[in-house]
């Protein structure tokens, strides 16, 4: 690749500048709690079972014309 003038001085820059412009001084602040819990956050494994027991009985107990 030819080294063109104006390479040089952008490399040398962009060199001297990169830490400031990709490292933070400061860590961000930490996430907030979240709200206390819903009644679904809370019942979700019995939600789940239940849709699993409704779709077995849809698909093995419904009666399909043949």
């Amino acid at each position: 690749m030819k080294k063109t003038t104006s390479k040089i001085p952008f490399l040398l820059l962009s060199l001297l500048f990169s830490n400031l412009i990709f490292a933070t001084p400061t860590p961000p602040q930490p996430a907030p709690p979240g709200p206390p819990g819903f009644p679904i956050d809370e019942n979700i494994l019995v939600l789940v079972i239940a849709c699993l027991v409704l779709g077995f009985y849809k698909i093995y107990h419904t009666k399909k014309a043949s």
